[in-house]
């Protein structure tokens, strides 16, 4: 019986020290509760950050491809109105008849053939453009990959679309407006002439200048469609500058935004 008396003295501090090794051992996570908390917030804050990086570089793809996009629409868009003004052009030139008999003014003539050729040759450099360029970007285009959109040359060749556009829809259109106000002059001036062949008891009053005044008309009529045409031009570009510039302001203060956001977590970090 002492024995065994001396046993279980021997074996009650072993358990207790067991015991006590446990408890320790459960209860030692509870001072370093404030380490994995720190580790969350920092995950955190990476995490947030590499959002923000991963969708400023999907919104720069996006509008890479808008850009790329509206380059090709106007390529299009170039590429057609000049193809259709320039032959307008070349037909009128082409199929206008000239009375032998009548005495043109001299700078009436010129003004038509310097105003023709001015024409056809804005017209034809604007589809020279587009029909180089417009290739490579449909190429691009048509590949359904993000990362593609730097392939295209729309960037580089950026003044160069704008130029065509330019020459096709504003200067364009607008030599467009003035050949058929010279080809009015040039077809109906001549009318007043075969009138004096005619006996003057058969021409009434009042028809002596039935032709000029006709060339007259549609200079009037003309000369405030080219002023609208000449307005509206203006006041587009002015809208869409203004559009692009709230566009990149709404985009910077968000921007912003987000950077005060993240300049106070990192404060807070620090803190913790």
């Amino acid at each position: 019986s002492p024995r065994r008396a001396g046993r279980r003295r021997d074996e009650v501090p072993s358990g207790v020290a067991m015991s006590s090794e446990r408890s320790a051992a459960a209860g030692s996570p509870a001072p370093l509760c404030s380490e994995p908390a720190g580790a969350d917030y920092r995950d955190w804050v990476r995490r947030s950050y590499l959002e923000l990086v991963s969708s400023n570089h999907h919104s720069v793809q996006a509008l890479s491809w808008r850009k790329l996009y509206l380059s090709r629409a106007k390529l299009k868009a170039s590429s057609r109105t000049s193809a259709l003004l320039s032959g307008f052009a070349m037909v009128a030139m082409v199929e206008v008849q000239l009375e032998m008999d009548y005495n043109y003014p001299k700078f009436l003539l010129i003004a038509f053939s310097a105003c023709t050729t001015v024409l056809v040759a804005v017209h034809l450099f604007a589809l020279l453009i587009s029909t180089c360029i417009l290739p490579n970007v449909e190429a691009v285009s048509n590949i359904h990959n993000l990362n593609s959109v730097n392939e295209s040359p729309h960037e580089r060749m950026h003044y160069y679309i704008e130029l065509a556009w330019g020459f096709s829809t504003a200067l364009g259109i607008i030599l467009f407006l003035l050949e058929v106000v010279l080809l009015c002059w040039i077809k109906f001036l001549p009318v007043d002439s075969k009138k004096k062949t005619v006996p003057p008891v058969l021409v009434q009053s009042g028809e002596g200048h039935t032709g000029r005044d006709a060339a007259l008309t549609s200079t009037i009529i003309m000369a405030p469609v080219g002023l609208i045409f000449v307005i509206f031009t203006v006041h587009f570009y002015r809208s869409l500058v203004g559009h692009k510039t709230e566009r990149h302001n709404q985009e910077i203060e968000e921007l912003h935004k987000l950077k005060v956001q993240l300049d106070g977590h990192d404060r807070s970090l620090q803190m913790v």
